[in-house]
C-alpha cells in the first residue's frame, strides 16, 4: 500500500520548462568582509521616501494592484490576501499548491517602476515538500525577464538570480540558516549594475550584473509548492 502524505499545514488566519545554468561567469561576487567599506563609499543613494505597500482584499481575496502570473510550467499561481493579524496586518500567500519542480509564482505590484531601489518583504515558510521558498523580483519587465532574490528553508541558502526569458541563473548566494515556520526579513537594493542582498538586517553579499539595466516592476515570487506568507512589502527609491 502507498503511503499516504501527511497533510499540509494550514495556513494562520486563513479561512515551460525552465533550465537552470551554472553560476553566472561574469558577475562579481564581494565578500562579505569587504561589504562594510563598500556600502558607505556607495553614498547610499537610494534615499527616496518609503513606500509601504498595502495588501488589501479585492474580488475573491487576490490582492488589490498586483497581477498575477507565472514563469516556468505548472499551475497558474493563484494569490490571496489573508485577514489582518495583529502583529503583522494583512499577508499575501500563494495558496496554489502544484509541486511542479520549475514553476514559480509571482505577484506583480502594478503601481511602481524603478531601476534604482531598495526593496524588503517579511516572510514565513509555512509548508512545501518540493520546496519551501520566497523571494523578490526587481526591474521585472515580464513574467520571464527579471531579477529574483531568494530566502529557501529546505536549503538553508539565500540565493540572487537573473531570469532571462524564462531561464534562470544564478549571480550569488550565501549559505544561512532559514527556519521555517518564523517570520524574517528578505532585502535587495539596486543602484546601476550593484546589488547588496540582506537578510534579518544583516549584509549577506554583494554582486554586480549588467543583464536588465533598466526600470522595471517588483513583484513576490514563490516556487513549486512553497506555501509562504509574506507581509511588511516596501519599497524605496531615488526621489
Amino acid at each position: 500500500m502507498n503511503a499516504v502524505p501527511p497533510p499540509r499545514r494550514q495556513l494562520l488566519g486563513a479561512g515551460a520548462a525552465m533550465l537552470f545554468a551554472p553560476p553566472f561567469i561574469g558577475a562579481s561576487i564581494v565578500p562579505i568582509a569587504a561589504i562594510a567599506g563598500s556600502v558607505a563609499a556607495s553614498g547610499a543613494h537610494v534615499a527616496g521616501p518609503r513606500l509601504d505597500i498595502p495588501l488589501v482584499r479585492g474580488r475573491g481575496d487576490a490582492p488589490e494592484d498586483f497581477l498575477q502570473a507565472r514563469t516556468g510550467q505548472g499551475a497558474p499561481s493563484r494569490w490571496q490576501v489573508l485577514q489582518a493579524a495583529p502583529v503583522n496586518g494583512n499577508t499575501l500567500v500563494q495558496t496554489a499548491a502544484d509541486p511542479t519542480d520549475n514553476r514559480f509564482p509571482l505577484a506583480i505590484y502594478e503601481k511602481f517602476s524603478a531601476a534604482d531601489l531598495d526593496v524588503s518583504v517579511r516572510f514565513k515558510a509555512v509548508d512545501g515538500r518540493v520546496d519551501r521558498a520566497g523571494g523578490i523580483a526587481i526591474r521585472l519587465l515580464d513574467a520571464g525577464n527579471y531579477y529574483v532574490v531568494r530566502a529557501n528553508a529546505l536549503e538553508d541558502n539565500v540565493n540572487f538570480y537573473h531570469v532571462r526569458k524564462g531561464v534562470r541563473r544564478e549571480i550569488a548566494g550565501a549559505t544561512v540558516k532559514v527556519p521555517s515556520l518564523v517570520w524574517h526579513t528578505l532585502g535587495l537594493r539596486a543602484e546601476g549594475d550593484r546589488f547588496a542582498i540582506s537578510f534579518n538586517g544583516a549584509v549577506l553579499f554583494q554582486a554586480t550584473d549588467r543583464t536588465f539595466p533598466g526600470a522595471g516592476k517588483i513583484a513576490l515570487w514563490t516556487k513549486a509548492d512553497s506555501l509562504t506568507e509574506f507581509a511588511g512589502f516596501s519599497v524605496t527609491s531615488p526621489p
